[in-house]
């Protein structure tokens, strides 16, 4: 089969779960995406990548499938997470709130509107919270319906960003008050969104704080659709970067000869802020500091790579892609 029509319909699923330190528990995960408990393969869905982070104690799975698989594909990979993962027992400085963290859906291209990806992510909600007792889910982005709220909004409202959340204090949008045990789950759909993470030769959380203020979107001068926090990393500070895909053509956000990525969904133009203009600018602000950077990690890849990928996976029935497919780095 042609890589062009293995490419029609593909979504991709970005599963976040709170564990990382025990990587083999992290590829059981992975596997359940891909194979049923009976050992059968699901044809059609591969794991492109797993991206673990020790001092997160975090994992970002990427899971590419055609739309009308990625339900079953994400839901097993979230009952096993489930059934591995305590939240009682979690430690980790990046924040989080549930043993599956976040369950983003995203097109990879024309065929695949955000609306269908999104009609998946509330399916996919709903299946958790009736699969696994005592798990619950908010809803962002374009599952949010009809307010469509983004998903830093939402984490606000939830309070993800407190060091201790008050889970009694939460009204989740699907399934009961959420428990310790499994926390609460993030599920949503959006044009893709790239994480680019940079870290700079700094133990100072507080510059680091300053140099996220100063890039983010809200920011005047800021990045558009970029999401920033400032963490420590590694004996260093990092400045992790969610870019989301902006609405337009890349002329109306360019500010440097550097061309920002492009695609389409629905016939509408998107693209997203190269991750070398993230590192630059984070370079340019750190430097003025008399600090540097030490390196770039892209969790996963750009909408772009991450279409092309899975169309190799699946042309040359890969599965496990990610034993070939590590850490990219910059």
């Amino acid at each position: 089969m042609a890589s062009s029509s293995l490419g029609r319909r593909l979504v991709a699923c970005l599963l976040n779960v709170s564990e990382a330190r025990r990587k083999d528990l992290v590829e059981v995960v992975a596997k359940a995406a891909l194979y049923s408990t009976e050992g059968v393969r699901r044809e059609g869905t591969t794991v492109l990548n797993i991206f673990n982070d020790q001092d997160y104690n975090r994992s970002v799975i990427t899971i590419v499938s055609g739309i009308d698989s990625i339900r079953e594909s994400v839901l097993s990979a979230c009952e096993r997470a489930c059934g591995l993962i305590d939240m009682r027992a979690h430690i980790g400085v990046h924040p989080c709130m549930g043993a599956v963290d976040l369950i983003p859906i995203y097109p990879l291209g024309e065929e695949v509107g955000v609306e269908e990806c999104a009609e998946e992510a509330r399916a996919v909600a709903q299946g958790l919270t009736e699969r696994v007792q005592g798990t619950s889910a908010f809803l962002f982005g374009w599952a949010d319906s009809p307010l469509q709220r983004r998903l830093a909004q939402r984490r606000k409202e939830m309070g993800w960003f407190k060091k201790t959340p008050d889970l009694q204090a939460i009204r989740p949008d699907m399934g009961p008050q959420p428990q310790r045990q499994f926390g609460l789950t993030g599920v949503g759909a959006s044009p893709y969104v790239m994480n680019c993470n940079v870290t700079i030769d700094t133990q100072d959380i507080a510059m680091g704080r300053s140099i996220a203020i100063a890039i983010r979107e809200s920011t005047p001068g800021g990045l558009p659709g970029v999401q920033v926090l400032a963490l420590p990393h590694e004996g260093a500070v990092e400045i992790a970067c969610n870019v989301e895909s902006v609405k337009g053509s890349p002329t109306v956000y360019m500010t440097t000869s550097e061309p920002w990525p492009s695609f389409s969904i629905d016939g509408q133009p998107y693209c997203h802020a190269p991750a070398s203009l993230i590192t630059a600018r984070v370079a340019e602000l750190a430097g003025k500091q008399g600090v540097g950077v030490k390196g770039t990690a892209l969790v996963g890849f750009t909408p772009l790579e991450c279409r092309g990928l899975a169309e190799l996976a699946l042309s040359q029935g890969i599965a496990e892609f990610w034993k070939e497919q590590r850490r990219i780095r910059m």
